[in-house]
């Protein structure tokens, strides 16, 4: 494991010499130490950044010389894509079948942005004007210094989801990843190196929230911040970000509906359900963790999830056949416990799970759990839980349906289920939520635009959107005749 920090191509050590533990959330063991960066650090980072950007080679290449660098990246991922895996069940506690995919998308998403890099060559656009003296071209160029502080549910890949877009912009980053999962970032400091990017062009400083993200967003030297987390926590980065105007990019939280009609077939219901709330134990910002079932149905299929989801194997992500592990830390088990006592003081009912695991004593381990009875101003319906948690209530007709749905501070994602096709697509059309899934939940395209509506963010990653979130664009406008302008001086 590495004990320093990635800082201008070079491994060093945290200013003031600390480190921090890291814990398996499946055994409660400390099982490594990440150094502990500071604001010292920080500055360091992004005076690092701001020299490769200034003076170095990264913007001033080609998209296509980036694009080769970019390749390299995923290939370097991909040759390490068991070992990262692993380390990312011990740091996350995920089931490791869940940690390849996460990192298999890895290498996807450096090898997507480095196509993009190379269409940046082509990108240059000649803008027709009304008056023919004069002849506009509009150029895209990278922003700057880029700040990016990404969670713990998918540690390096929602690195990735940052640090890909900006290098195929030419931009220098500065990475912090989240205190309970920073072990995969550090080493994509050693496979970027490995792949040639140049020294400064990408830097990673682990440590907390208050020793290192803030001093991050509040550095004068960055001009671009990155986020992806809570709500209260995005609401910081962006107070941050107005003192210096800096641009900003937030993907929070969210509370997604499910829209199940009585038409749907139930074992196919069923099955997106458990994996719109149960993959990565519930800790996803996207997962559809309000169900709605039209009343027709509702008995029925709650009678099967129930049934269904007592059957997930739950244990230690490394063990084969888990397909549920722990929660990320204490910290987070505890806050989920805490909901699901506040959802049943409230009223709500556990149709099912809401316990630790018979067998399982030691590590953050939950059942999956199944609430009813909830009334739609309770806490558990309205607001996010990030763990195995699901609230199922009955909706009556397509407009009830349509009312639950919205009515949230949250529009990040929102899923519908029916035979029905043109239903389908009507009620995708009128969620307020910025990703919509029919007859499906949870699937993720690099491709394809991530982000919400209201407090769920501000921003789009993701396809060509998330290249755009890195990349300024100017005007270029000539004079293309001796013809005199004649304003002034006749």
């Amino acid at each position: 494991m590495r004990d320093g920090l990635f800082i201008d191509g070079e491994w060093v050590a945290p200013a003031r010499g600390g480190s921090f533990p890291v814990i398996d959330p499946a055994t409660e063991e400390v099982f490594a130490h990440a150094p502990a960066g500071t604001a010292e650090d920080v500055d360091r980072a992004v005076r690092a950044a701001r020299r490769a950007f200034d003076e170095g080679p990264w913007p001033r290449m080609s998209g296509r010389e980036r694009a080769a660098v970019l390749r390299r990246i995923a290939d370097g991922v991909t040759a390490r894509q068991d070992e990262l895996a692993r380390i990312e069940v011990r740091d996350n506690g995920k089931p490791l079948p869940e940690a390849l995919w996460d990192i298999g998308d890895v290498a996807g998403c450096f090898s997507f942005y480095a196509s993009l890099a190379e269409a940046l060559d082509d990108a240059e656009e000649a803008i027709p004007l009304g008056d023919d003296r004069f002849s506009t071209t509009v150029v895209r160029e990278p922003v700057g210094v880029a700040g990016a502080i990404v969670p713990w549910n998918y540690p390096l890949l929602m690195a990735a989801w940052k640090v890909a877009p900006a290098l195929a912009a030419g931009c220098t980053m500065v990475l912090k990843p989240s205190e309970l999962t920073p072990l995969t970032s550090l080493e994509l400091g050693a496979i970027v190196a490995e792949a040639g990017l140049p020294a400064g062009v990408l830097n990673i400083v682990t440590g907390t929230g208050p020793d290192a993200g803030q001093p991050l967003t509040e550095h004068p030297g960055v001009d671009k911040l990155a986020f992806t987390g809570s709500v209260p926590t995005g609401s910081k980065v962006m107070m941050a970000a107005a003192r210096d105007i800096k641009a900003v990019s937030l993907e929070l939280g969210g509370k997604s509906p499910f829209v199940v009609f009585a038409d749907a077939d139930i074992e196919a219901a069923v099955e997106w359900i458990m994996f719109g709330i149960f993959w990565n134990q519930g800790q996803v910002c996207s997962a559809t963790s309000r169900v709605l079932v039209e009343e027709n149905l509702y008995p029925a299929l709650l009678e099967r999830l129930v049934a269904e989801a007592s059957k997930i194997r739950i244990g230690d992500g490394m063990e084969e056949g888990t397909l549920l592990g722990p929660l990320v830390s204490k910290g987070q088990y505890d806050k989920v416990l805490a909901a699901i006592a506040r959802g049943t003081a409230e009223g709500a009912t556990v149709a099912g799970g809401g316990r630790r695991p018979a067998g399982l004593n030691t590590g953050y381990f939950l059942e999956p759990t199944i609430l009813t009875d909830m009334s739609e101003d309770s806490f558990v319906w309205r607001e996010e839980i990030f763990g195995p948690v699901v609230c199922v209530k009955p909706f009556a007709d397509e407009a009830d349906a349509v009312r639950m749905a919205n009515e949230s501070r949250f529009g990040l994602a929102a899923a519908v289920m029916s035979k029905d096709r043109a239903r389908c697509d009507r009620v995708a059309r009128a969620f307020r939520a910025g990703i919509v899934w029919i007859n499906c939940s949870q699937p993720t395209f690099t491709e394809a635009p991530w982000g919400g509506y209201k407090q769920s963010g501000i921003g789009r990653e993701l396809g060509r959107w998330g290249l755009a979130n890195y990349l300024e664009v100017k005007q270029i406008t000539a004079y293309e005749t001796e013809r005199p302008w004649a304003w002034y001086i006749k």
